[in-house]
């Protein structure tokens, strides 16, 4: 008997495939440095958060896992970050399979592309930038790490970053100077944090917004609203949270820093939580005013479509917009001279309440279940529900309950919260007859 699986449901069954493939890979003996079988839970929840592009990590990658395990995490992350339908495509590209309706419709659903037609299309060029940006990301470290740490360290860790970077993924292998340390040891380094800063952005901003700007290149008008609405509020976030980190910790978790250096800091915080996982000023140094921005940003996101997660910055300026206009007692939602269907106004509110209340419902569990507190339980679990990766220091420590909900939590936040609910639950017709209409007191 033959499994009939619609593309949302190929996504998110494709997507558990994947993780536990790469758990069974992780859990050998040979993949870590010690010789010795990981726990099956920790190899399920590092190859989900490779998987998932999230970065959240019981063991530093660098100390714990072998070349070998390495190299199968960075095939991970290559994997969640792309998709795995556009990896399918890529194969059958190769060997000249056709690609039939039903893989165009699953692509199309991978990559939230809005039309079916060009979607191959769509999918090479996905290909084509990311290696291009991989590549030059990757020579671009390399100037930097292989003086550091020689040619065959240096040029593998900067593949394995460049890659991480793109993909939004926090996955690093600075365990080579310190455990946990991420980027820290080059919070000054201009190069390296401008390279991963501008991949984090490229990774982030959505395979559609490529391909406009692959089409129109620099011509703002020609653009789709979508693009516009992405662009203008990425551009926003980024100034508007580099302000506010410098505002906040410019005497704090920036202090010892040249003036200039604490800019860049502060940039690469605005950045990071839009849902990278890199840090270069450790989280635990940030004050709580900080650490609670950080995790509204992260609650936002990148673009749709992308190597990132969060509710989305569209999804933002779609319900800022409509907020706006309803003080404004307007009917219509504007945006660049468009109107925005009233059905994605509808979407964007409905997504954004069932992310924010999965991941409140994960946070609940986790109380329940450890005594840690609320804020380090609130940050990790919109880390793992927006893949971002960042932590307060308390993944290592979580129980077995614990580590589940935030597996969980990882892949509703790759696969979709509003995804996962309509891929499993049944759609109704929709029948002319309607019931009465009443009205409800709000507020």
């Amino acid at each position: 008997m033959k499994l009939k699986l619609n593309a949302l449901q190929t996504l998110a069954l494709g997507f558990a495939i994947i993780i536990f493939i790469g758990s069974l890979l992780l859990v050998f003996p040979f993949a870590n440095k010690s010789g010795i079988s990981i726990p099956y839970l920790n190899a399920l929840f590092t190859s989900a958060s490779a998987t998932c592009v999230t970065g959240l990590v019981v063991y530093d990658t660098y100390t714990q896992f072998t070349l070998f395990g390495q190299i199968v995490i960075l095939f991970l992350i290559q994997i969640g970050g792309l998709g795995f339908m556009t990896i399918a495509v890529m194969f059958a590209m190769v060997i000249g399979r056709r690609i039939g309706l039903k893989e165009r419709m699953n692509l199309m659903e991978a990559v939230n592309s809005m039309q079916i037609g060009g979607i191959v299309r769509l999918a090479r060029r996905v290909l084509l930038i990311t290696g291009f940006f991989e590549i030059v990301g990757a020579a671009l470290l390399s100037i930097k790490f292989i003086p550091e740490f020689g040619i065959g360290s240096g040029i593998w860790l900067a593949i394995f970053h460049s890659v991480s970077a793109f993909c939004n993924a926090g996955f690093d292998l600075m365990g080579i100077v310190g455990p946990y340390a991420s980027l820290t040891p080059f919070v000054s380094d201009v190069l390296v944090n401008l390279v991963v800063i501008f991949l984090i952005v490229i990774g982030g901003i959505g395979f559609i917004v490529w391909g406009d700007l692959y089409e129109h290149k620099l011509r703002f008008k020609e653009y789709r609203l979508h693009t516009k609405i992405v662009i203008a509020t990425t551009l926003v976030l980024i100034v508007a949270s580099t302000l506010v980190f410098a505002a906040i910790e410019w005497n704090g978790a920036y202090q010892g820093l040249t003036a200039s250096r604490k800019i860049l800091a502060a940039t690469f915080s605005a950045i990071t939580p839009r849902t990278a996982g890199f840090f270069t000023t450790d989280i635990a140094t940030l004050s709580p005013a900080a650490s609670s921005f950080t995790i509204m940003l992260m609650i936002i996101g990148a673009g749709s479509g992308s190597t990132a997660g969060g509710i989305k910055v569209s999804t933002l300026a779609v319900i800022f917009l409509s907020v706006l206009a309803y003080i404004r007692g307007r009917t219509d939602i504007n945006s660049f001279n468009r109107r925005i269907d009233p059905n994605v106004v509808k979407r964007a509110f409905n997504s954004a309440i069932l992310y924010v209340s999965i991941a409140l419902v994960g946070s609940f569990i986790i109380i329940v279940s450890q005594d840690f507190s609320l804020h380090d339980i609130l940050f990790e679990s919109f880390s793992a529900m927006g893949t971002v990766g960042l932590s307060r220091g308390i993944t290592s420590s979580l129980n077995s309950l614990s580590k589940i909900v935030i597996i969980i939590l990882m892949y509703a936040g790759r696969v979709g919260s509003m995804s996962i609910a309509m891929a499993f639950i049944e759609k109704k017709q929709v029948t002319s007859i309607r019931n009465p209409l009443e009205k409800v007191i709000i507020g």
